[in-house]
């Protein structure tokens, strides 16, 4: 889906490709198709082995890929020949190839399958021209409200939330967030894997939202 100047794809599960300024960006690929183009930068949001999985990390990256993670995926990362890895902590900011990527916490509140205390990550990747927001695995977090601006500027705000209920939030929940957040356009993830959640999660949560009066959309797995 192209929006604005970036083009965004879903590759399954909580995995995406975002290409821009002909940079190809990747967040946790997971089970990915063959033949994707090869890795610029790469976004780990925890180690979890649907989010971390050196196979599919493998399969896209190259020599000079930056896989950017947090401290304790450092070891998994270790393995994946001829790539740099940046380690980042919540509330960090990086600039690369004309964005800016911030992190945010991932947590459950209330489940322990997620822990605050582990330091999960999400991400905020801004330009001039958009800003996409990828969850990683949450439930709806006091720190989200921190992000409820950019859907007032006009921005091309995008937001990429779970819906599959049991790890993390479920469709009724990620349609409050993105309701609460007020997006240019939100999308669902973490489902049709295997792993937790089904199609039908991913569409309940785009009813939800256009029930709310959120632009939201299910992209097709490439």
């Amino acid at each position: 889906m192209q929006i604005g100047d970036v083009n965004i794809s879903f590759l399954g599960h909580a995995g995406f490709l975002l290409e821009f300024n002909l940079k190809k960006i990747y967040i946790d690929p997971f089970k990915v198709s063959e033949g994707l183009p090869k890795a610029d930068l790469i976004l780990v949001t925890h180690t979890h082995f649907d989010h971390c999985s050196i196979a599919d990390i493998e399969k896209v990256s190259k020599e000079g890929t930056t896989i950017v993670v947090p401290a304790d995926a450092q070891s998994k990362i270790n393995r994946v020949k001829n790539v740099s890895m940046q380690v980042v902590e919540v509330g960090d900011e990086i600039e690369v190839y004309g964005m800016k990527i911030k992190t945010l916490p991932a947590y459950n509140v209330g489940k322990e399958h997620h822990p605050k205390k582990e330091g999960w990550l999400g991400y905020v990747i801004k330009t001039d021209k958009f800003v996409i927001y990828h969850s990683g695995d949450t439930d709806n977090i006091p720190e989200m409200k921190n992000l409820t601006g950019y859907g007032k500027k006009g921005s091309n705000f995008i937001v990429l939330l779970p819906v599959s209920g049991e790890y993390v939030l479920d469709a009724e929940e990620a349609a409050d967030v993105a309701h609460m957040l007020s997006p240019d356009l939100a999308i669902p993830m973490h489902y049709g894997s295997g792993v937790a959640g089904t199609i039908e999660d991913a569409q309940k949560f785009v009813e939800l939202c256009k029930e709310k009066g959120i632009n939201a959309e299910m992209l097709e797995r490439i």
